[in-house]
């Protein structure tokens, strides 16, 4: 799992990030929209919920009479699961969550590009939690983690019935120090055992490399992080030197992060229009207008994406794919598409709840459905994506032999209008 790029709604633009954030070190992705400066305090149950929480207050006191392991009342774990159930009890797929106050301050780390653990975005789907995406250049990357794998077990541990926040705290610690996880390949059904030592991992999202043979730029960005904007308007500066007639970018295992990122860099490539639209809890719509002074609006695109690609990311093939300004080749993205505000609990902790969902210009709805590409492209699960640091060395034979048909079908696209 990412995030005061993250303000919160759509007005003050926020993060974007879907889950969890496991630099983990973690920190929260996905996180989508999370707003520092809109926080609340609340300290009192409502009346109308009162034998609810007499309920809550009768097995909690059940629990210290009568259970046998009195080494495990722990009364501030016991605290944060109860508040991580009612969170999960949404239903929103581990995107609304209930951060401790390590995580948190691990989340607001990573927004510094400061993280420590094994770099992997992960939340729950269904009853498990899986990886959205490694981030690039992580020990997880290294170890071959994959969007869609499974994890079921953390140093042995079977984790069936963890939260996601449970699973993490399992999974984060120190540099240097290592974590067993037991993984599970959706496509394949294997589970495989994978021991990654945890690192400090210094985030960079924006990388290029002009392809072998061509006039056409790779441009990657693997995450919305509170410099991403200003690192894409300088690399399209050094990019629009050289005689480059088309750029491939590519938004693939990108788990997002900045909402506000986000718009600015969608708005590089787009003259006019809205980015999004962010509709609030009474079905009401405000539009986010694409931002003045693009670096590349006319510079033919096109555009990667793969089930990796969540939250800020769709935010931006969302509003290139609206505008029919370059075409999505690839997979369907993961379906993030809510903004996520911060409400700080009392003892440092707080809760990440989903207060808008996003919409595409065009006013559709991604949340839980993906964006669909608009030329399918799909990719064997053990395909490994080429990605620009890799390029540097390649021919022009090499790269047209490489196994990263995504990547060859958009140069083909661009090389055929």
């Amino acid at each position: 799992m990412s995030t005061n790029e993250r303000t919160s709604t759509a007005g003050s633009r926020g993060a974007v990030r879907p889950a969890l954030l496991l630099a983990l070190g973690l920190a929260l992705g996905l996180w989508c929209g999370v707003g520092f400066d809109r926080v609340a305090l609340v300290d009192r149950a409502p009346a109308k919920l009162e034998h609810e929480f007499r309920l809550i207050a009768q097995a909690w006191g059940l629990i210290e009479r009568h259970y046998v392991d009195r080494s495990a009342l722990k009364p501030t774990e016991m605290t944060y699961g109860a508040i991580s159930g009612l969170v999960d009890s949404l239903g929103d797929y581990g995107h609304s969550t209930f951060l401790s106050p390590k995580m948190l301050e691990e989340l607001k780390q990573s927004q510094e590009g400061k993280l420590q653990g094994i770099g992997v975005e992960i939340q729950m789907k269904g009853d498990r939690v899986v990886v959205v995406a490694p981030l690039d250049g992580s020990p997880a990357q290294r170890a071959d983690l994959r969007p869609g794998d499974a994890i079921l077990k953390v140093n042995g541990a079977d984790i069936d019935g963890l939260s996601v926040s449970q699973v993490v705290a399992r999974i984060t610690g120190k540099p240097g120090t290592r974590v067993g996880l037991t993984i599970l390949d959706p496509h394949t059904g294997r589970t495989r055992e994978v021991s990654i030592e945890r690192a400090s991992i210094k985030l960079r999202s924006i990388t290029w490399q002009m392809l072998p043979g061509t006039h056409v730029a790779h441009l990657r960005i693997s995450s919305f992080e509170d410099r991403t904007a200003k690192e894409l308007r300088a690399a399209l500066a050094e990019i629009q030197q050289d005689p480059t007639n088309a750029i491939i970018l590519d938004l693939r295992n990108n788990p997002g992060g900045s909402l506000s990122e986000a718009v600015t860099v969608a708005s590089q490539f787009l003259s006019g229009g809205n980015v999004l639209l962010a509709k609030d809890a009474k079905g009401q719509t405000k539009p986010v207008a694409v931002e003045k002074g693009g670096r590349a609006t006319e510079v033919r695109l096109a555009v990667l994406i793969n089930d990796g690609s969540a939250s800020g990311a769709e935010i931006v093939a969302g509003a290139l794919k609206d505008h029919d300004r370059a075409p999505l080749i690839g997979e369907k993205t993961f379906g993030t598409g809510t903004v996520l505000e911060e409400f700080s609990l009392r003892d440092g902790s707080a809760l990440l709840l989903a207060i808008e969902e996003w919409l595409t210009p065009s006013g559709h709805s991604f949340w839980h459905k993906g964006i669909a590409p608009t030329i399918a492209v799909p990719l064997p699960p053990d395909t490994d994506i080429l990605l620009p640091e890799a390029e540097r060395d390649l021919t022009p034979a090499q790269l047209h032999a490489s196994p990263d048909a995504q990547l060859l079908r958009a140069l083909a696209w661009l090389q055929a209008h």
